[in-house]
């Protein structure tokens, strides 16, 4: 795979993985005031940085397996296959009845999720003006 589709398809899954966060994060706020609901984020991150670890140091240890549900210990994973997960946050309560949404805290997180799309949106721009030019050429 090239760096201009490996790029735009990178960008691309970022700016659906943000649409995720603005969901999740909407539906934070809106549930910040009933009576033990617990506020959600989105992971997607952590799991796209093992998924390129593993293609830069592939490891010589592997395991022979004879079904693929065994333990896959040196696989290279691909990163289109990382899918973000939503995680509940069980651990803290910030309010007396056992919810622990902080709506200034999600209302900054939404603001932080918009700059980031905006961003996005902007090198994925850039990218295809690159081939624009290149095509001018």
């Amino acid at each position: 795979m090239n760096t201009f589709t490996r790029s735009v398809d990178l960008l691309q899954r970022a700016m659906s993985v943000n649409s995720l966060r603005y969901q999740v994060s909407a539906n934070n706020i809106a549930n910040a005031e009933v009576p033990n609901y617990k506020r959600q984020e989105v992971n997607f991150e952590s799991e796209l940085k093992k998924a390129f670890d593993s293609e830069k140091n592939p490891s010589n240890f592997e395991l022979a397996t004879n079904d693929e549900r065994h333990i896959q210990v040196s696989q290279k994973m691909d990163f289109r296959d990382v899918q973000p997960r939503r995680v509940t946050d069980w651990t803290t309560t910030a309010n007396a009845n056992g919810n622990n949404v902080d709506p200034e805290s999600e209302a900054m997180n939404v603001m932080k999720i918009q700059l980031n799309y905006r961003l996005l949106a902007q090198l994925e721009n850039f990218e295809f003006s690159q081939v624009k030019v290149a095509m001018k050429k």
